[in-house]
């Protein structure tokens, strides 16, 4: 299925902006429940890196995504493997599905979803063997902008693959609503060329009694900005959210998630690794936000989120902040972690005084740490590609 990017109108898609002055949605807030949405991107004013939201993202690497220079005429594609059962539709914006798993929170979401014309709609109804999206990016020196929804039946089970692969810049919105008491494996992977630019928001809706196990795992690309939003619908729901990320040769890698809980009883686990090398004498940078909004309705809410960055070599950059925002003292527990060093030497010493050479000692190490992000993904060949993959990143600067 292609997604052609000519803009279309918007109007009458967004209830949000009753009020809303223009430029307004890159203003500083002191609470993330303020966070201003918008699907007009000209209700947002044009980043210039100071911002919270911007501060960590080189935007002269974004080829025009935030200033509203960059001309959406490639085309990305998007193919759906699925068996039978699995309902794909190509759909126009104007479909009243559209929307439900959230709203745009920053200038480049609100312009992918302000450009796409079609998107493509999976409806998930319990078919127990997988799916997978294959999304193709525009080819290099293009750029696009593209929309795909995952929705789940309620009370029903489903796992998703959405594999990100190809050259070039895309903007999109991915979003996963999740019908009541149904339960959905997603694990999404960043396999991009050397100089393929993503910058992605993904709206995840939970509903009542719904579990979502989300796994994410970034290897590719130049510049990778993902913004991963969690709403609960009704109580009982359960996300859990696991990231890999390894950067190297100038790569950067950013993950701004937040988990917004506005409804009792529901619960949340968040687990972040990146690894980081410099090659070549370029800096590695990866970027972790993580939010965790408690609302005052949300009593007997039980959060957790933890980062950990490990430096592998100079010149690389972790940058780790997370937040946790509490307004109602009616709580099960919540938490948050964050770290970031080197190779541990007492680990190292302990394989080489068993006889094992230093290099394979370090990769061990390393494999170890991300050992605990790759066994939640439970189809074998797909796990054993992505330990292939890492493994070839290893090598390069011979780890």
């Amino acid at each position: 299925m292609t997604l052609p990017n000519t803009a279309p109108e918007v109007a009458g898609l967004a209830p949000e902006l009753a009020g809303a002055k223009k430029g307004q949605g890159e203003s500083p807030i002191a609470s993330a429940s303020e966070r201003f949405t918008s699907y007009d991107v000209e209700a947002f004013e044009v980043p210039g890196g100071r911002e919270e939201n911007w501060r960590f993202t080189p935007l002269r690497r974004l080829h025009g995504l935030h200033d509203g220079s960059a001309t959406f005429e490639g085309t990305a594609t998007i193919d759906v493997a699925a068996p039978e059962g699995v309902t794909v539709e190509t759909v126009g914006r104007d479909d009243a599905r559209i929307g439900e798993g959230g709203v745009p929170a920053d200038r480049v979401a609100a312009a992918a979803w302000s450009t796409f014309r079609e998107a493509t709609l999976v409806t998930l109804d319990g078919t127990p063997a997988p799916v997978t999206v294959t999304v193709t990016g525009p080819g290099a020196g293009a750029t696009a902008a593209g929309h795909l929804q995952l929705r789940t039946t309620p009370h029903t089970e489903a796992t998703v693959v959405v594999e990100y692969r190809g050259s070039g810049v895309l903007a999109d919105n991915l979003e996963v609503v999740l019908g009541d008491g149904s339960r959905l494996t997603l694990v999404v992977t960043g396999e991009w060329a050397d100089d393929a630019v993503h910058v992605g928001a993904q709206h995840m809706s939970i509903g009542r009694d719904a579990v979502l196990r989300a796994t994410s795992v970034a290897l590719g690309g130049d510049l990778v900005r993902i913004s991963p939003t969690v709403k609960y619908r009704g109580p009982g729901g359960d996300a859990e959210l696991a990231g890999l990320g390894f950067a190297d040769a100038g790569q950067h890698l950013e993950q701004r998630l937040l988990v917004d809980h506005a409804v009792p009883h529901c619960t949340s686990n968040v687990v972040y690794k990146n690894a980081l090398q410099s090659t070549k004498g370029l800096t590695a940078h990866t970027v972790w936000i993580g939010d965790v909004l408690i609302r005052a309705a949300a009593e007997n809410t039980r959060t957790f989120e933890l980062n950990r960055n490990l430096v592998l070599t100079e010149h690389a950059r972790a940058d780790s902040v997370p937040n946790l925002e509490i307004e109602t003292g009616e709580i099960a527990g919540a938490g948050h972690a964050s770290a970031t060093g080197r190779f541990d030497d007492e680990q190292l010493f302990y394989l080489q005084s068993r006889g094992i050479p230093e290099d394979v000692a370090r990769r061990l190490v390393v494999r170890g740490f991300f050992g605990e992000i790759l066994s939640r993904i439970t189809l074998p060949e797909l796990r054993e590609r992505l330990e292939a993959a890492i493994e070839a990143e290893l090598a390069v600067i011979g780890v």
